[in-house]
């Protein structure tokens, strides 16, 4: 990993020179990410945001933490333990220097050692679960993360609307798997990070893989085809 997107958390950090990230997926053109964008306060966050965050309590973990803008809020504004975990060296640094008192730098599913009453996973959360087929073991990674009264936080896009229709209003969608696993590439300042790929769940997909893993599922918020999850264990 070349960290292009901590790279571009630090570089605007230290006013160096930063450059706006491109992002493009395999069913999407590309397209400009402004890296101010990750530094936004609270009244810049969307409602699916601003809602995870009222709903957030007890000791927190912010997986995905980026810049740190949500752990930021939850630790200065609400005054909650919060824990920022990401896997780009870089943009834990910056969420060192911007205050934060814990983040970690680590792959979630190697993080281990605590429990939490809140954990986070905001921008397209279901993202970090890569695709259905690895679903199980993710899920059941933040079952041991969670206390057992815990909640966890989770937005996603059904993006079925991305794709063409028939004058019947049928959907054409590529054979060969789930409509929302992509192929996911980051570029910055010329250099290209590997592709990755990310999954964009609908609401009952994620909510038939929930129940199989050991949770309950509410949705707390919909926004036209994006909404805020909230599991608990069964």
């Amino acid at each position: 990993m070349k960290d292009l997107m901590g790279r571009a958390i630090w570089d605007y950090y230290h006013n160096d020179n930063p450059e706006d990230l491109q992002t493009e997926t395999s069913i999407s053109e590309l397209d400009e990410l402004p890296v101010a964008y990750l530094f936004r306060d609270f009244e810049e966050m969307n409602d699916i945001e601003q809602k995870a965050l009222h709903l957030s309590e007890g000791k927190v973990l912010d997986i995905g933490a980026g810049a740190g803008s949500h752990s930021l809020y939850l630790q200065n504004e609400r005054n909650l333990e919060v824990t920022a975990l990401d896997i780009s060296p870089k943009s834990v640094e910056v969420c060192k220097l911007r205050g934060i008192k814990k983040a970690v730098c680590e792959n979630m599913l190697d993080f281990s050692g605590e429990t939490f009453d809140t954990i986070l996973l905001l921008m397209n959360g279901t993202g970090v679960f890569e695709k259905l087929a690895k679903i199980d073991t993710y899920l059941q990674k933040l079952h041991t993360l969670l206390n057992d009264n815990g909640q966890i936080l989770i937005d996603s896009t059904d993006i079925l609307y991305m794709f063409d229709r028939d004058k019947d209003g049928g959907v054409y969608i590529p054979a060969g798997g789930y409509y929302g696993e992509l192929e996911y590439v980051v570029h910055y300042k010329g250099e290209s990070e590997e592709p990755i790929t990310w999954l964009y769940l609908d609401f009952n997909t994620l909510k038939n893989a929930v129940e199989n893993n050991g949770f309950t599922i509410e949705r707390v918020l919909k926004d036209e085809d994006s909404y805020l999850a909230k599991l608990t264990k069964k």
